[in-house]
């Protein structure tokens, strides 16, 4: 690579658009979603697939994507359309495209061949080496059992994706209401399966998105579902219509209050550890004692904030000599 490319982008809401709808392409650009993935796979029919690839790179390159993720989902390797969808969309739209969404993996080399074919493009293309992202979807048993490997594929990934439509139907899940617990099991049926992605992504640095609830018109049973993937520590969660952005962006943010907190720990933490602070590894800030866990934990906190584009309504006052 050339050079380091910001691989953390803003995940609240991933909004899905067919790629080969103009109207709703159209529309996309001015909802407030913090990325937008334009649909070449199951939001499109077969016969759409070719006339779509060429759709999206007139919006790619047309379009006002401003302060949004740019992504193209791909068909998925078993198909015959996934090396035209690559090739046709980077070299028509390649530097308006912030990464390549790859559905249904199930191994790490299926993450090496689209990195391969990526860099042939960007060469050719005389574009930034490098800079085109990955994001990788998890949608059946043999994708989880590699999730690990898959994360480690290759320098541009950039996230872990649940499927869970798909990966309900390759478990013999018994529900037909995806995202919802199936009947009869009293706990969550999807806790195993959020935290081995969410594992795999956090120990390789990479982001973890939750899949659709489809749903659309249940806006409390959407907020329920991310509420359970946002306690878990995901970075943000699919959105198929308008009403769920505005959900998923408060969720998948922290309240003002532990936002407005995590500053003031990073603050006084770093004014306790300093010299004019005392050199303190540990200290109190009110009645709670900060640490350099704590500030680790903040991080997490004011990071997610920032990104979200908060403002502070507070700040740290130094105590008095």
């Amino acid at each position: 690579m050339t050079s380091p490319v910001n691989r953390l982008r803003p995940r609240r809401s991933c909004l899905a658009v067919p790629g080969s709808n103009p109207r709703f392409l159209e529309k996309a650009q001015g909802l407030p979603a913090d990325q937008v993935f334009l649909d070449l796979e199951d939001a499109c029919a077969p016969l759409a697939k070719p006339e779509a690839r060429h759709t999206i790179v007139k919006f790619l390159n047309e379009g006002d994507w401003t302060g949004k993720t740019r992504v193209v989902r791909v068909n998925d390797w078993t198909t015959q359309w996934t090396y035209r969808d690559v090739v046709t969309v980077v070299e028509g739209a390649g530097q308006n495209l912030d990464c390549i969404m790859l559905p249904k993996v199930q191994d790490a080399q299926q993450v090496v061949a689209l990195d391969l074919l990526l860099t042939q493009i960007e060469k050719t293309m005389g574009f930034e080496v490098g800079k085109i992202g990955i994001e990788a979807q998890i949608e059946n048993a043999q994708g989880l059992n590699n999730v690990n490997a898959i994360a480690q594929a290759s320098p541009r990934v950039e996230t872990i994706i649940f499927g869970p439509a798909d990966f309900m139907a390759s478990i013999n899940m018994k529900s037909l209401v995806v995202g919802e617990q199936p009947p009869g099991y009293p706990a969550d049926a999807y806790h195993y399966i959020l935290m081995k992605i969410l594992m795999a992504a956090r120990a390789n640095n990479l982001q973890a998105i939750d899949g659709p609830y489809l749903q659309i018109r249940n806006i409390d049973g959407y907020r329920e579902v991310a509420q359970r993937a946002a306690a878990l520590g995901f970075d943000g969660k699919w959105v198929l219509h308008p009403g769920q952005v505005e959900a998923s962006n408060e969720i998948f943010s922290p309240s003002q209050e532990d936002y407005d907190h995590a500053e003031l720990i990073l603050d006084a933490y770093e004014y306790y550890t300093s010299e004019a602070g005392g050199k303190k590894g540990s200290a109190m800030l009110g009645d709670e004692m900060i640490d350099e866990a704590s500030r680790k934990m903040a991080l997490v906190i004011s990071g997610k904030g920032r990104a979200a584009g908060m403002a502070r309504t507070s700040k740290f006052e130094a105590p008095e000599a």
